[in-house]
Order: C-alpha cells, then sequence, then structure tokens
C-alpha cells in the first residue's frame, strides 16, 4: 500500500504547527486565512494519520510520525465525529407543503423528524415527498408522521463510528444521508447528519496526491 503523500495545505498546517505549537486550530486557520471549519477535514486526517496530536484546551502538536502511515490505516482510524455536519430536523406534526418547501429551502435531500422530546422518530426522503405530492392531496393537510419511514426502520451512526462502517450503512440501505445521533433514556437524540458527499470529500482530501 502506497504512503501518504501529503497536499500542499496539510503540509503548511504541518508547519505551523512544527514552529508554533502547541497551537490551537483557530489560530492555524488564522495563520492560512481560513475558517476553522474549512480546516477541520484536515487536521482530522492530520491527527487520525498520527502526524499530530491534540490536548483539549491546550491544542495541535507535532507528533514527529513520519510519512510512512498507509492509506488504508488512515481510512480506517477516519471517525464520525471529525466529519459530521448539522442536522436538519422538522417535527412530526409539520405538514407535507411545509416540509417540501423547507427541504428546498436547506438544499438538502433528506429531512429527520422528531417527537415532542426531540428524540428522533422518523426520516424523510424527497422520493417519500415526491410520491405523496403525486395526486390530488392537500398536502397542508397531511401530517409528516403519515408518510415517512419510521423507527426501527431507519439507520443511523453514532459520533465514534468510523466513515467505513457508516459508508457500509449508506450503501446496504440505498439512502443518502445518516442521522448522527446519540442514545438517551427514552430515545436517539440527532446531533448531526452524515452524507455521502460528506464521506467522499473526506476520502478525495485523504487521498489526494497519493
Amino acid at each position: 500500500m502506497s504512503p501518504i503523500e501529503l497536499n500542499k495545505r496539510q503540509e503548511d498546517i504541518l508547519q505551523i504547527v512544527k514552529e508554533n505549537g502547541p497551537i490551537t486550530g483557530e489560530h492555524i486557520a488564522e495563520r492560512l486565512n481560513l475558517t476553522r471549519a474549512t480546516l477541520r477535514p484536515d487536521l482530522a486526517i492530520l491527527t487520525m494519520a498520527g502526524f499530530l496530536d491534540a490536548r483539549p484546551r491546550v491544542g495541535y502538536f507535532y507528533s514527529g510520525k513520519k510519512a510512512s502511515v498507509t492509506l488504508i490505516d488512515s481510512i480506517h482510524n477516519l471517525k464520525v465525529k471529525d466529519f459530521h455536519s448539522g442536522p436538519v430536523v422538522v417535527p412530526e406534526t409539520m405538514t407535507v407543503y411545509d416540509a417540501i418547501c423547507f427541504m428546498f429551502s436547506e438544499d438538502v435531500g433528506t429531512l429527520f423528524v422528531v417527537d415532542k422530546n426531540e428524540f428522533l422518530t422518523g426520516v424523510l426522503s424527497r422520493k417519500d415527498l415526491l410520491r405523496t405530492s403525486i395526486g390530488t392531496q392537500d398536502l397542508n393537510k397531511i401530517p409528516v408522521h403519515i408518510i415517512m419511514t419510521r423507527m426501527p426502520n431507519i439507520s443511523y451512526c453514532e459520533r465514534s463510528d468510523s466513515l467505513i462502517v457508516a459508508a457500509n450503512k449508506l450503501i446496504e440501505r440505498e439512502v443518502d444521508s445518516l442521522p448522527v445521533v446519540e442514545p438517551q433514556e427514552g430515545g436517539l437524540t440527532i446531533v448531526g447528519r452524515l452524507t455521502k458527499t460528506t464521506i467522499t470529500r473526506a476520502f478525495l482530501s485523504l487521498a489526494q496526491n497519493v
């Protein structure tokens, strides 16, 4: 398996940390004139691959590891928590019409449905909404809980899961995104979403120039 060759931005990050570590992600971003969110995949890859180490409330520091880490090792170390985005959530009582408008305004392909306790109860896809909109039904009178896919027929992942595990779930269930959840007494709280696009970007960032 070929060793990783870091891209230009990752090399710049390593140099900054070598010269200034320990240093926070925010300060690294400032030096590169980028946002912290933009650097998050690169920092996650460098940390998981062993080039950097990180300590809470301290920052990143150079670990001294050489660029002989194999790609397969790095891929298996990528975690959902380092790449997921914010959840897009709607209540069970929202109408299908409002859900369609909300989906397009948020520019997403999936909506996660929660009950009054903010626990995950269902998932709405574009196909669900399109199927319901065909016909003469009044979409303003149909709540989304009537047409959504319900628990336990929902695939989800947790923040500690690897991206490989999450990617397998996306492929097996043939869905575009997974809710990222935290188990709570009484149900699952949604803390994020993981999409095929997110996983693709993570793997491309890792594989760039390899």
